[in-house]
């Protein structure tokens, strides 16, 4: 990298997850879900890193080993509205690069958190996030998979749950679901985000639309208002985070196993 692209992480850890009360806290070989993620902000080379909770026994947790956090909103719909709340708490520029590294995903990896926050300093654009090479046909399928199409200028031009881009001519065929036709563009997009500082100061002021209601994506709400989203594609495909209890099983496994060795 030619030059060093300064940037923030807020790690949003909401306490009153629906599916895993209490996530932010799930121990992973000695130290809080919350923790492992926010260390691997500092790994990236963040100027600074900040849990942003609603909860007092993850601030309590965060600062137990040398982490920075802030008290937010309890009543926050989205982890970007919480992110927008730090902004104007730490009362952050305008041209400040945040990045959204969820309290979910302890093996995220600092140099993709790193990356996403260049890819928004050099393209220029107001949000940067990370797609991926889908090659298996049966991912390309499922709803759960978010695919992105981008612009010859690497800019998305939508996010969807269906199958896009559509391969017309291949998918009729018998077996056509069956493969992916050689060069489709087919991405995965992977969550993580960068911001500007000032488009999480009007995050909060702009209307949801019908597309992000219907795909249940809010990324389309920036879309929707014109807002510029370049995505950097990754070669490597980031370990999944946690989302069930059937995931905290496997995370923890994995940490006791990393321990033992």
């Amino acid at each position: 990298m030619s030059q060093e692209t300064a940037f923030k992480v807020v790690v949003p850890a909401r306490y009153a997850s629906t599916r895993l009360p209490g996530k932010p806290l799930l121990d992973l070989g000695g130290k809080p879900m919350v923790a492992r993620v926010a260390e691997r902000g500092v790994l990236s080379g963040a100027e600074e890193v900040w849990v942003a909770t609603d909860h007092a026994d993850v601030i309590a947790a965060a600062e137990q080993f040398g982490l920075s956090a802030l008290l937010t909103r309890a009543d926050h719909p989205t982890g970007t509205d919480r992110l927008a709340e730090v902004v104007e708490l730490r009362g952050w520029s305008d041209d400040t690069i945040v990045v959204n590294v969820q309290g979910d995903e302890p093996l995220i990896d600092p140099a993709l958190i790193a990356q996403t926050a260049r890819q928004l300093a050099e393209s220029g654009a107001d949000i940067a996030t990370v797609g991926h090479p889908i090659g298996d046909p049966a991912d390309f399928f499922k709803p759960n998979v978010v695919k992105v199409v981008c612009r010859a200028n690497g800019d998305a031009m939508y996010f969807s749950r269906a199958p896009i881009p559509f391969a017309r001519d291949h998918f009729a065929l018998e077996d056509g679901r069956e493969s992916l036709p050689a060069g489709l563009p087919a991405y995965r997009h992977v969550g993580l985000y960068a911001y500007r500082a000032r488009f999480l100061r009007a995050y909060a002021k702009l209307a949801p639309s019908a597309l992000e209601q219907f795909e249940a994506l809010e990324q389309l709400r920036a879309l929707w208002h014109g807002f510029r989203i370049s995505v950097v594609i990754s070669d490597h495909l980031p370990i999944p985070g946690v989302d069930t209890p059937e995931d905290a099983v496997h995370m923890q496994a994995w940490f006791s196993q990393a321990g033992r060795a």
